[in-house]
């Protein structure tokens, strides 16, 4: 029973890296832009000399609980909180826990997270966080 669970996941995960990598190509030169809910993480990586990270939230999770990334492996819920780097994702820590060769691609592919169009900032893409609604009310008129 655990073999075929784990050959289940790796076949998940096989299947996610060509989706990915397909989606990669079919893309503007491997350069991808940030959908809907997307979290673009640029704290750090352009003055490093990569890509800015896209991570696609949703696609996380509609497989996983918010527990198991926010409580489980210490991801914060506020921008550039947690302090997630390079060398603790290869140690295993944050994405690193499930991106390790088994449950997803490994950190040697750098270009399926580090996609970002150059330039964009960090943000959660077109949240109405950053693009809050007019008021309602603002017409003047009083029911």
């Amino acid at each position: 029973m655990r073999q075929r669970l784990k050959d289940g996941i790796n076949g998940w995960a096989a299947l996610c890296t060509m989706v990915a990598a397909l989606l990669l190509a079919a893309g503007n030169a491997g350069e991808a832009r940030a959908e809907y809910g997307d979290v673009v993480m640029n704290q750090s990586s352009e003055a490093a000399g990569m890509r800015p990270v896209v991570f696609p939230h949703w696609f996380h999770r509609v497989r996983y609980s918010c527990k198991v990334c926010h409580s489980d492996l210490g991801i914060k819920l506020e921008a550039g909180g947690t302090g997630i780097d390079m060398l603790k994702i290869i140690d295993g820590a944050y994405c690193g826990a499930c991106h390790n060769g088994n449950v997803a691609w490994s950190v040697e592919r750098c270009d399926l997270c580090h996609s970002g169009k150059p330039g964009t900032r960090t943000q959660v893409h077109q949240s109405a966080i950053q693009k809050p609604l007019a008021p309602a009310a603002a017409s003047g008129a009083k029911k």
